[in-house]
């Protein structure tokens, strides 16, 4: 029995690579040795992306103090890879760079994680430490920079990270949005030679407006009902004020993923000429998930919470498709699986199978302590039904 273990990180629980070994643990509870189970830890661009990518590649992890969300020192890594070492279908989407590639990871210097629930306000928080890995990354030669883009505490429109390359808002210092009303000009270029920078991205919401990144991920920071349109209407002036120092046309806030975390690919694309790339379909060659998926009897996956927005592109959705492609099963494995999603997936793939892994009635908190052992109990039960249905 070849079994592909591929989880997505169990947000506030659970790594994705410590998911991944609780499934196995309960593979190993129902077949034992009789298994062949391989990891592959999954990555939407947020936590993980960086660590995730570097070890595939057999690269290696660097650590430096930068400033973390609310401008506190956090200590956040930058992996270096070998561009050359990368196969064929990653290197197409990089066009013609060489030598190191730097993977950043924002979840590491401007994470929503990083910021206890009670202070949690993108008004407040910068992505300034960015900026500062991509300042260390170009000091050490990085032939090109990938930037994952998931999991982020703020909504600056990527002004802090442009703060420390060099450009300036007078008036402010280390600028969040609390001091954008203070702005009325942006001044100074990039003091340094950039290389490529590519983001990681997978949703498509343009910068303002219903599907704008204040209405739709704002209040997962704190952001309250009654003050998007506001805080809409700033970030609408500033990248205003953007595109202007930098000649650039005001229709990129219309572009594709420029509302994504925050606005920060709009803000690096605006000034430093940034490309957003597809991060699943980048994850999916990196992993060589295809040829796993391809060669596997059965896919354990999930995540946190599968619900309606995992079947927008998501990680295990995506991993899902492709599954279905190969003929293969699925077990869908979430902290908590709202019943909707878990109907959709039934629906359209029905030798899938959906469980939460929280039996009911528990707290939060205890679901977040023992998110590994939950996982293993669930699979444990899932693959013991998966056996007498399929033999």
């Amino acid at each position: 029995m070849n079994i592909l273990v591929a989880f997505d990180k169990f947000k506030d629980s659970m790594t994705a690579a410590t998911a991944c070994s609780a499934a196995e643990s309960g593979v190993r509870k129902v077949f034992g040795d009789e298994a062949v189970v391989t990891h592959a830890p999954l990555t939407d661009g947020g936590e993980g992306f960086c660590p995730i990518l570097t070890t595939v590649a057999d690269g290696y992890l660097e650590h430096h103090t930068v400033s973390g969300p609310q401008g506190e020192d956090v200590e956040a890594p930058i992996g270096w890879v070998d561009l050359e070492t990368l196969p064929e279908s990653i290197l197409k989407g990089f066009g013609e760079v060489g030598g190191k590639l730097a993977i950043i990871e924002m979840a590491s210097a401007a994470g929503l994680e990083q910021v206890p629930a009670d202070q949690r306000h993108p008004k407040h928080c910068t992505t300034r430490g960015i900026g500062e890995l991509i300042r260390i990354a170009v000091a050490k030669n990085a032939g090109a920079i990938l930037l994952g883009i998931g999991g982020s505490a703020t909504s600056d429109l990527g002004l802090g990270a442009l703060e420390a390359l060099g450009i300036q808002f007078p008036d402010t210092k280390r600028i969040t949005p609390e001091k954008w009303a203070d702005v009325t000009s942006v001044t100074g270029f990039i003091d340094l030679k950039l290389p490529p920078i590519f983001i990681a991205c997978d949703v498509d919401n343009p910068l303002l407006g219903e599907r704008g990144a204040a209405a739709v991920y704002g209040p997962q920071k704190g952001l309250q009902p009654n003050e998007i349109e506001a805080f809409d209407a700033e970030a609408e002036r500033l990248a205003d004020l953007l595109c202007l120092h930098f000649g650039q046309s005001m229709e990129l806030k219309e572009a594709p993923a420029s509302g994504a975390a925050g606005g920060i690919g709009f803000g690096l694309k605006v000034a430093c000429g940034a490309e957003f790339v597809p991060g699943f379909e980048l994850v999916q060659s990196w992993l060589d998930l295809e040829m796993k998926v391809a060669i596997a009897d059965l896919v354990l996956t999930g995540e946190g919470k599968f619900d309606t927005s995992s079947l927008a592109g998501k990680g295990p959705y995506s991993l899902i498709e492709s599954a279905a492609k190969a003929g293969t099963p699925v077990i869908v494995l979430a902290g908590k699986a709202e019943n909707d999603a878990a109907a959709a997936i039934t629906e359209r793939f029905p030798n899938n199978r959906v469980y939460s892994v929280t039996p009911d009635g528990w707290s939060l908190v205890d679901a977040l302590a023992h998110g590994a052992t939950n996982l293993e109990t669930t699979a444990e039960a899932a693959l013991g039904e998966f056996q007498k249905r399929d033999g």
